[in-house]
């Protein structure tokens, strides 16, 4: 168990990562692949849970290949992982090519235009590089037109060491969408036209959309963290956060009182009010007010008013007085309480819940090694 940032003494609450539990996600991935290897997606720190601990298990899981969204995450990843392949997924910096040298980089090439760039700053060494296909998210990727002039004039792309020939699903958990056998079918095309490299297609979810989409190699992120790629059925990862926050102060309230700004809430019985130190400068957000719960000694408890910048405020009034008193521990996520339930309660999903995690926690590492 290691600890790091802030130490648990002086915060208000109390973040734990379960390493072994993201090592356990990316098997369970594997075995879904059914032989076929698997990248994993690391962007934005980690989704936020730390991506130098995360990227350590995983490569000591035997993970060799990581995607970051850019260059600086690159640059930092490298120095905790010197031996893994990082793959840069928002397109050629051109402001920072000799980054990509020096730490070994590779850039996923979206356009015709960082393609000549890479190829003339390339022009003595090759260095490896990715193409991305846009097969219907309009975004970053070839758009047709640019893939259409590549098979018209195949020598853009001579010289280049192309790595992976990939495209991103846009509808993947959503099953039934009839969006990924259109974007299938448009990779199966862009990889006749580009047959070099490992075709990478599936995502999380598109992992669990069959074998047509697993192509020779996946790039999971978010399923990695213990959030449903399969919304529509119950969740085949394990929980990999628990966040516990300390009461700091118990209120007794009445019918007539109101909690928190704006008197967003209003009591209507004798209840208990129990406030802890947790906001939406954490990233437990402002949308969560007067919809989720917490867990106090197996009980449930629904949090009342508003989410304010530092503080929440839970009625605690069904839990027993020994087990609510100020310095005691409630479970803001984990077992019973996930990711995916508190995204839904906050009208968003869970990669922006994990993503807003805050840097005032406590932080705990358990599991493998870091």
């Amino acid at each position: 168990m290691i600890g790091t940032d802030i130490p648990e003494h002086l915060a208000g609450a109390v973040l734990s990562i379960d390493l072994d539990a993201i090592c356990a996600n990316y098997q369970i991935l594997l075995k879904t692949l059914n032989g076929v290897p698997s990248a994993a997606v690391i962007k934005a720190d980690g989704y936020g849970l730390g991506a130098e601990q995360v990227g350590k298990a995983l490569a000591a899981a035997g993970c060799t290949i990581f995607f970051v969204a850019h260059v600086s995450e690159g640059v930092r990843l490298r120095a905790a992982l010197p031996n893994v392949e990082i793959h840069i997924l928002n397109g050629l910096a051109a402001s920072a090519l000799d980054a990509y040298k020096e730490h070994r980089l590779v850039p996923v090439l979206g356009s015709l235009g960082e393609i000549a760039t890479w190829k003339y700053f390339c022009a003595d060494v090759a260095l490896p590089c990715d193409i991305h296909v846009d097969t219907g998210m309009l975004r970053l990727g070839l758009p047709p037109a640019e893939l259409t002039q590549i098979a018209d004039d195949p020598a853009r792309l001579q010289g280049l060491d192309v790595r992976f020939v990939m495209s991103h699903l846009a509808s993947a958990d959503e099953a039934g969408s009839p969006q990924n056998g259109q974007q299938l079918a448009a990779f199966r095309k862009a990889r006749a036209i580009l047959p070099m490299g490992i075709a990478s297609f599936a995502n999380s979810s598109g992992i669990f959309l069959g074998a047509d989409y697993h192509f020779d190699m996946a790039r999971p992120g978010v399923a990695l963290f213990g959030v449903n790629p399969t919304p529509e059925k119950p969740n085949p990862m394990r929980d990999v956060i628990t966040l516990n926050a300390r009461i700091q102060q118990l209120r007794d309230a009445g019918p007539g009182d109101s909690v928190g700004y704006g008197a967003a809430y209003s009591v209507e019985k004798p209840s208990v009010i129990a406030t802890l130190a947790v906001g939406y400068a954490d990233g437990y957000l402002r949308s969560l007010s007067n919809a989720a719960c917490a867990i106090i000694d197996g009980i449930s408890v629904p949090l009342v008013g508003r989410v304010s910048m530092d503080l929440i405020t839970l009625d605690v009034t069904n839990v027993a007085e020994e087990k609510r008193q100020p310095g005691q521990w409630a479970q803001l996520i984990g077992p019973g309480n996930p990711v995916d339930d508190i995204a839904a309660r906050a009208g968003t999903m869970g990669y922006e819940i994990l993503t807003n995690l805050g840097r005032r926690y406590h932080r705990v590492y358990t599991g493998a090694p870091t």
